[in-house]
């Protein structure tokens, strides 16, 4: 009943009209239509079918609208009329399996699915003081985030890399070998030749079954890759409220701001710390601080972050490392020479693995961290030859583990794992190292 109600509220009940007056850049101004922000308008062209459009903004008496696909055939005197004041998408348990733009319109050419609830698009997060505090591990699939990343049910992470060093397939593995319920799947301003590739290669029919792919491809307007962001959060918190875990995955959080940042300045913001208006950074926390947990069920979000020119600290990657429980550091390096996945351990942090992992998972991790670090400081010496066996335990422990280190971090594409697998491996390792310092201890004796 209170879902009902909300949608007879949402109800336009006045016919508002107004008609375009001119165009900025592909902003359509239109007069004499005094509508709410964020609403949907409905421009009547003479020779097309109406024209979808949002508000964006306004100016003195004139209201702005970005067109959410070609403003092919617009005229000067085209009417306009509201069609919807409140933005919320169509959702339900139908969505498994499918994929769907940002309208929620199938992209999978199937039928349209059946779906009897309505969930809003900018739902508030859920109060503070009613999540749940994040106790119980999430297996990923992916043997290195499991065992020294340890991430909880209901953390929220980042994924950050340059282009081409394998964030899709990452992700797609972790659809496929996640141990979460639901996969909320959202591709925004992605190469539209890469959408099927993903679906096909990297998630695979394992993978589709249980999840749900909202797309937006890098030709499509602003507003559609922003709303296809918020449709994904949107679908993940239905599923969410149906007391179920939801993995949601965000590729990628950047081309999220750059339309935010494109539609900003079309609507007259100014720009501010390379070229993102303010409104970029007030959005960013209220797109992930509605994932986490809730008094019932899960969004766990991973949020990958296209870090511009390798460089970490660019204004995206900085606020969003600041908003996240952690992150994931894809390395160029690591990818060159044939180390997939190309995690970074020495630069990636989970904030809740102290917490969630075992004291053995924690000494085991802590030993494997040190003895990255050991070899990368002298790895220079090593690789020409001029370090001598000997001269210090801890970087000969280092070149001996080298080879079992580097095994558990690197995972096949079709290798499923899980956090048990992870912990045994680590295990092993902690137990080898033991061994070896306990035989270096009795040849000094």
């Amino acid at each position: 009943m209170d879902e009902l109600i909300e949608q007879i509220r949402g109800t336009t009940t006045a016919d508002i009209r107004g008609q375009v007056v001119r165009t900025q850049g592909p902003v359509l101004v239109a007069r004499g239509c005094p509508v709410p922000l964020g609403a949907m308008i409905e421009v009547q062209r003479r020779s097309l079918p109406p024209l979808l459009a949002e508000v964006v903004g306004f100016r003195e008496h004139e209201t702005l609208m970005i067109p959410l696909e070609v403003p092919q055939g617009v005229r000067p005197g085209d009417p306009v009329r509201l069609k919807r004041s409140q933005r919320w998408a169509k959702v339900g348990p139908e969505l498994l399996g499918r994929v769907i733009d940002a309208l929620g319109r199938p992209l999978d050419q199937m039928p349209p699915p059946l779906l009897p609830h309505r969930a809003a698009l900018e739902a508030p997060p859920p109060q503070p003081t009613q999540r749940p505090v994040i106790q119980e591990p999430l297996s990923t699939g992916i043997r290195a985030i499991d065992g020294l990343l340890t991430c909880g049910v209901g953390q929220r992470m980042g994924i950050f890399s340059g282009s081409g060093v394998g964030k899709s397939t990452l992700l797609g593995m972790m659809a496929r070998y996640c141990s979460a319920d639901v996969n909320v799947i959202a591709l925004i301003g992605e190469r539209g030749r890469e959408v099927n590739q993903f679906l096909q290669s990297e998630l695979g029919p394992q993978g589709l079954a249980r999840s749900v792919v909202v797309v937006a491809t890098s030709d499509q307007p602003a507003p559609l890759r922003i709303r296809a962001a918020q449709l994904a959060l949107a679908v993940a918190e239905y599923f969410r409220d149906q007391d179920r875990r939801v993995l949601l995955l965000v590729d990628s959080v950047t081309r999220y701001a750059m339309a935010l940042r494109e539609l900003g300045l079309s609507a007259g913001e100014p720009p501010a710390t390379r070229g993102y208006p303010p409104s970029v950074f007030a959005a960013l926390p209220k797109l992930v601080e509605r994932a986490g947990t809730a008094p019932r069920g899960s969004i766990t979000a991973f949020f990958s972050v296209l870090v511009e020119g390798d460089d970490f600290q660019e204004p995206v990657a900085d606020t969003m490392r600041g908003l996240l429980d952690g992150h994931v550091w894809l390395s160029r390096q690591l990818a060159s020479r044939g180390h997939f996945p190309a995690i970074d351990v020495l630069e990636s942090i989970s904030r809740l693995m102290p917490r969630l992992a075992t004291p053995q998972q924690n000494e085991a991790a802590a030993w494997v961290r040190r003895l990255l670090a050991v070899y990368r400081d002298n790895e220079d010496l090593i690789t020409i030859g001029a370090y001598r066996q000997g001269s210090d335990p801890q970087v000969d422990l280092a070149i001996r583990m080298r080879e079992a280190i580097n095994a558990f971090l690197q995972q096949p594409v079709e290798q499923p794992s899980d956090l048990a697998q992870a912990q045994a491996a680590l295990e092993q390792i902690l137990q080898t190292v033991k061994q070896t310092q306990q035989q270096a201890t009795a040849a000094k004796t």
